[in-house]
């Protein structure tokens, strides 16, 4: 199959790619290499150094002709879109607005979007959060997500677009970023490697669903093997962590003899979330199979790799 994936340079999109190609299909990669990186996208696939914003985008689909778009691109960061707004949906609603109209044109057949569940939801009364809660976004990235959603509805609606929603929670694992804002995985493991002490916003009692790279893949190519999906799915573990549990099982598994920081609180950050995972189980056959102790273990030992080299 044809398949194009956004951001597939990028931490989610780099894993995605390397099963889309283990598993026989053509694939081509928009990235505008911002935060991706050029060497994580491995022959045959083929990389088109592009912005999702940017008019070339057209003549890139209409190049490639894809059957489905895996849409991962995005700016990620929600203090940045909290201090520009502007700039966050600039990339996030507008750049993929560009990529639904040129999905439209050349006859894209369906697009899986990689979404925000914990984002979109913002605090609730009901956790695990299940897909039909009401929304309450409580900063310019979850509104961002979920208008995008909107869209991809409406575009479905309108010209038989296959759509699907993935509403990640907090996804983490080997290739993070461990310099950005978001990934607080990789940036404590990152820190505490070297001996640094990483900062725990507030008092370190909110909690997240906390899941794996490799099970975030498995549920997009589960998407791509049920074409009768349609709709926001929710990918997580339906299992709550605090940022106090996170930090210490990290300082276990580093052996670093630092301390517990606390900074304040962020900006637009909910209290609590964990997913409400049973519609996926149901519509898809998915169900995480990577524990955090794992996962965890896994990612701290591909920081250890990377720093001895």
């Amino acid at each position: 199959m044809r398949l194009l994936v956004t951001g597939g340079a990028g931490f989610i999109g780099s894993h995605l790619v390397d099963r889309l190609v283990a598993g026989g299909h053509e694939v081509a990669v928009v990235d505008n290499l911002d935060t991706g990186r050029a060497e994580r996208v491995r022959p045959p696939a083929r990389l088109h150094r592009v912005d999702l914003r940017s008019p070339r985008l057209a003549e890139v689909l209409a190049a490639e002709r894809p059957e489905v778009v895996f849409h991962q691109a995005a700016q990620t960061q929600l203090r940045r879109s909290v201090d520009d707004p502007v700039f966050d949906a600039g990339v996030n609603v507008v750049g993929s607005l560009n990529l639904l109209e040129a999905c439209r044109r050349v006859g894209v057949r369906r697009v899986i979007f990689a979404s925000s569940g914990g984002a979109i939801y913002g605090d609730t009364e009901a956790l695990p959060t299940p897909e039909d809660h009401l929304p309450r976004p409580a900063s310019p990235y979850g509104v961002a997500k979920l208008a995008v959603e909107h869209y991809l509805a409406c575009w479905q609606g309108l010209y038989g677009i296959g759509i699907v929603s993935l509403r990640y929670a907090n996804v983490y694992g080997p290739r993070q970023d461990p310099f950005g804002e978001a990934g607080v995985v990789a940036i404590f493991a990152h820190r505490m490697l070297r001996g640094e002490p990483p900062l725990i916003n507030g008092d370190g009692e909110q909690t997240r669903d906390y899941v794996y790279v490799d099970d975030v893949v498995e549920a997009n190519l589960r998407v791509l093997e049920h074409p009768e999906v349609s709709g926001p799915l929710n990918i997580g573990t339906g299992l709550e962590t605090s940022v106090n549990a996170l930090f210490h099982r990290l300082r276990e598994l580093t052996a670093a003899a630092v301390p517990e920081r606390h900074g304040p609180p962020k900006a637009g950050e909910q209290r609590r979330s964990g997913l409400d995972v049973s519609l996926a189980k149901r519509l898809l056959g998915w169900t995480p199979r990577v524990g955090l102790a794992e996962g965890l273990a896994r990612t701290v030992e591909h920081f250890r790799r990377e720093r001895d080299a």
